[in-house]
């Protein structure tokens, strides 16, 4: 829809001047020290996750600036035309519903999408009631695992114990052998994840597999190969007798709510993958109805931009305190850099400003001993995301009481290095207070003040701290849901089409003209190096 370009609107201006005024912003523990409301004033509330923003640098300036650009640039006007079903996927001619997929009764596509899933969850149970299946390997790539991946080891302590859950997506056969070795055909399940079935690493692997359960005295091949796609033809040919379909209005990084997610309907049961799609309703919802000021996906999409446009910070580190949450960040590097990372507009006309940070990260603690070095004492910016939960949820049914007393202990070591982590990075250390203390064991040829030197921490440095009660079916669903918003509202304001990825197509492309090279060896019109790289290969 035709919009007001962002860096033309009065908004942007009052951005540009606020970010010209950064530098002689009191450092972040001064605005605490003189504003006792600070974060009252930057907290908010969302379903299932409590958001602290004041750790960020903002000012209430900055901050009605940014609302104002968000509703210059029509951000709810294009929200509601999401909802609606309206084709806002402009490239491909698509609507872009994967809120459908939890949705209530009043959203597009109701009934279809309610028949898929009460057929999917009743499948879901036959195979957890199943004892003979073992094991269940989910073979997709891209959205076709990150997300079933992500949500199958955050939600573990709610995952059927008796059966073991894999994921193969790398097209390089170590992924595949690697996991093959640890299974027997009789007692495995494969399900083939490609909305065309023509991908070529899953159906690479699919294909490897296949050969391994034929090779290793597999019988009955359609009992033990599933397929999600909309290709029924083709996977029949493969062997695949039954598929669960699912529509070109879901978008790969959005389709875990879909049949997509049925490795995580069998992990976690049809109770619990119906509170994971609740959870996301909820959140979908508060997008919807919560006035802008308060809309916690909104506000982060808006915290980004200032971080990423305004203080041009380029990347922004995901550091997770829930093991659970290992690959939310691997997750988020997919949703938020395929759906943002474009150099043209939704009229494609090149944008004259930064579009998607470079995310990254780890879980914590590990973190802390790897990059936080580069956090901390870096010459780099760089914004940090903390996802923290209050309690913590084990698998205590296969635990001794006492053991999960002894990790409840520990959970409370994980939360008070999370907080001292968001703490240190604000407040730094200086110079006199480094010289001031205890050093440990420096070097004895190293004078004081060189050493303080090194222990000096510049602080006001910026992060958002994300706290959920506990990671539970419904808290993940509302948390992934948040950030599905997050990364749209960014790309509603820079005007860009979030729902393609052209930019994966080339190197596809271009692999299935340099495969047949491998056995003919032939090099024209290649350039230099590739052509030599070639020639040593083959």
């Amino acid at each position: 829809m035709p919009t007001l370009r962002c860096d033309q609107t009065p908004s942007w201006k009052q951005l540009l001047a606020h970010a010209q005024q950064h530098a002689q912003m009191p450092a972040l523990s001064a605005l605490f020290e003189q504003d006792a409301q600070r974060f009252q004033r930057f907290s908010f509330t969302a379903p299932a996750v409590f958001a602290d923003l004041s750790k960020q640098q903002i000012t209430t300036p900055v901050l009605d600036s940014l609302l104002s650009l968000a509703r210059e640039c029509q951000l709810e006007t294009k929200r509601d035309a999401m909802f609606r079903g309206d084709e806002i996927n402009i490239t491909e001619g698509r609507q872009v519903l994967h809120t459908a997929l939890r949705g209530g009764a009043n959203s597009p596509h109701y009934n279809e999408v309610q028949g898929v899933l009460t057929e999917m969850l009743a499948y879901a149970e036959q195979i957890r009631n199943q004892p003979q299946i073992t094991d269940i390997v989910n073979i997709g790539i891209g959205g076709s695992d990150l997300g079933p991946r992500m949500a199958v080891q955050a939600l573990e302590p709610f995952t059927q114990t008796d059966k073991r859950y894999h994921f193969v997506s790398n097209v390089d056969g170590f992924d595949l052998a690697s996991i093959l070795q640890k299974l027997r055909p009789q007692n495995t399940l494969f399900i083939i994840v490609s909305k065309t079935f023509t991908t070529q690493e899953t159906l690479s692997n699919a294909h490897s597999a296949k050969a391994w359960f034929e090779a290793s005295g597999g019988t009955g091949l359609a009992d033990h190969f599933i397929g999600v796609t909309t290709n029924i033809e083709a996977a029949s040919a493969f062997g695949i007798q039954r598929t669960f379909g699912f529509w070109d209005w879901v978008g790969g990084r959005y389709s875990v709510w879909s049949a997509v997610g049925l490795v995580l309907a069998m992990a976690i049961g049809a109770k619990s993958f119906r509170a994971f799609l609740h959870g996301a309703r909820q959140m979908d919802e508060h997008f919807m109805q919560t006035p802008l000021e308060h809309n916690v996906p909104v506000l982060l999409g808006l915290v980004d931009i200032w971080n990423r446009v305004f203080l041009q910070r380029s990347s922004r580190c995901v550091a997770p305190y829930h093991q659970g949450l290992a690959r939310f960040a691997a997750y988020l590097q997919q949703l938020e850099m395929e759906s943002n990372g474009k150099g043209v507009d939704i009229l494609g006309n090149a944008v004259a400003y930064p579009t998607s940070a470079t995310v990254w990260g780890e879980a914590g603690t590990n973190g802390q001993h790897a990059f936080f070095q580069m956090l901390h004492q870096g010459t780099d910016i760089i914004p940090v995301d903390f996802i923290i939960a209050k309690e913590a949820i084990y698998p205590a049914a296969t635990l001794p009481d006492q053991v999960v007393n002894q990790l409840k202990a520990q959970h409370q070591i994980l939360l008070a290095n999370a907080l001292a982590q968001s703490r240190a990075l604000m407040i730094g250390k200086t110079r006199e207070q480094a010289l001031a203390e205890f050093a440990g064991k420096p070097s004895t040829g190293i004078d004081a003040l060189t050493l303080a030197k090194h222990r000096t921490f510049p602080g006001n440095r910026p992060s958002t701290t994300l706290l959920l009660q506990n990671l539970s079916p419904e808290s993940l669903g509302a948390l992934i849901a948040l950030h599905e918003h997050r990364t749209f509202t960014c790309g509603a304001i820079w005007n860009l089409d979030s729902f393609d990825q052209w930019g994966v197509e080339l190197g596809k492309t271009l692999a299935k003209d340099l495969l047949p090279r491998f056995k003919t060896g032939q090099t024209e019109n290649l350039d230099a190096s590739t052509a030599e790289l070639l020639k040593r290969i083959s």
